[in-house]
């Protein structure tokens, strides 16, 4: 069996340097423009540079994301962007306009293509297109079947990748036009407002004024909304299937989220090719996936069409733990630099978790900021020195569990 490589989100530089402490074996991530997450950080031309350096000093690969669809008044600022991004090492660029694919060839002929989601592969037949014009890569579309991924594995010699966790777009293959008719900003540009994550009733049009709900809760009608994708219970499966690449969603959400979900796919990844005979699912990995923000978990498409219980018609996310702060450096003689994300008051337990699943607890009973002064709480970019009894490393995150 080959082992697919855990391919994580990475927002901005802080997010990339999570992703390669909790495991992730490649990122993704945009420059400042095409990059189809125009509303996240992002990175400037020489914070790539450095993303690439980081990354691969420790053995991670780093593809680019370019898949957005330019129109004709683009191609000027896309041949400026191509030159300058050219000289940076990029394992691979992701693309999905034939326009865009073959620019990139023109410019930086040795550069590895990958092509993105958006290009809609959902039958062997469009990869094996791909593939004979020199793809080295598919994401496949979200609406693909665990069988459909093996018919295009038996018939392709292509690497394939398909998404294992994280939101799902509801229009097909994330082609949509809701934002760009609501709110003027297109989504195929890398600026969707989500207007599916919208409030919206029914309004009869005789009875202007009068708001007839569809389905509705205590915040409101949200009939657009999809659970989240959670495919963590099928990687025997998708391995089976000659997946390359399992791919998680999420360059605009938090530092939090990342860790918590790229640790948890490589501790089953590394677990299952460790003892694939014994390997089961461990319960824990999926309450760990539950402790995260989230809007329960679908499995999409995999295992056939989606049913209605796979769409979530009430608004809130599930949020049952909270992302308190990051270790910035743990000292010399034991203790911890914390930096604080979010309030910290004395008497809280604080969980630290790190890479392969490590956990440990932490009550607070006094707080010293790095100033050496006693406070009773600490705030959003303070920071505190905590000793605890178990050892922490630079970048472990820690949480606590929100009262009820």
């Amino acid at each position: 069996m080959k082992k697919p490589e855990l391919l994580a989100p990475a927002g901005n530089m802080e997010k990339l340097r999570i992703a390669v402490h909790y495991g992730a074996d490649a990122v993704y991530l945009g420059g400042k423009s095409f990059g189809l997450r125009n509303l996240a950080d992002n990175f400037s031309t020489a914070e790539l540079a450095e993303a690439v350096v980081y990354a691969h000093e420790r053995g991670v690969k780093v593809y680019l994301t370019v898949n957005a669809y330019p129109d004709n008044d683009d191609i000027g600022e896309l041949l400026h962007y191509l030159e300058e991004v050219r000289p940076i090492p990029f394992d691979a660029y992701i693309a999905a306009d034939p326009g865009v694919i073959e620019t990139i060839r023109e410019i930086s002929p040795e550069r590895d293509i990958h092509l993105s989601t958006q290009a809609n592969t959902t039958n062997w037949k469009s990869a094996l297109f791909w593939q004979k014009q020199g793809i080295r890569r598919i994401n496949l579309a979200r609406e693909m079947s665990l069988e459909g991924m093996r018919q295009v594995r038996e018939r392709t010699n292509i690497e394939l990748e398909a998404f294992v966790h994280g939101a799902m777009c509801i229009s097909y293959s994330g082609r949509c036009l809701l934002s760009s008719v609501m709110s003027g900003r297109n989504a195929n540009k890398g600026e969707c407002t989500q207007p599916c994550r919208w409030n919206y009733a029914i309004v009869e049009e005789t009875r202007p004024g009068e708001y007839f709900p569809v389905m509705e809760d205590n915040n409101g009608t949200f009939i657009f909304n999809s659970k989240d994708l959670c495919l963590l219970p099928y990687l025997p499966e998708l391995v089976g299937a000659g997946v390359d690449s399992l791919k998680i969603e999420g360059r605009m959400k938090g530092i939090y989220y990342v860790a918590s979900v790229v640790r948890i796919y490589r501790q089953a990844l590394d677990r299952y090719f460790a003892e694939p005979e014994t390997y089961r699912c461990d319960p824990d990995w999926l309450e760990e996936l539950c402790k995260i923000s989230h809007r329960g978990y679908t499995t999409g498409f995999f295992l056939g069409p989606p049913k209605d219980i796979d769409h979530q018609y009430h608004s809130s996310y599930i949020r049952n733990h909270e992302f308190v702060g990051i270790v910035e450096e743990p000292l010399p003689d034991g203790a911890i630099i914390l930096e604080v994300r979010n309030r910290i008051k004395t008497g809280d337990t604080l969980e630290f978790i790190g890479p392969a699943m490590s956990s440990s607890f932490h009550k607070i009973k006094e707080i010293i900021t790095d100033r050496g002064e006693r406070v009773e709480a600490a705030n959003p970019n303070q920071r505190i020195i905590v000793r605890t009894a178990f050892a922490a490393e630079k970048y472990d995150l820690v949480r606590r569990e929100k009262s009820l």
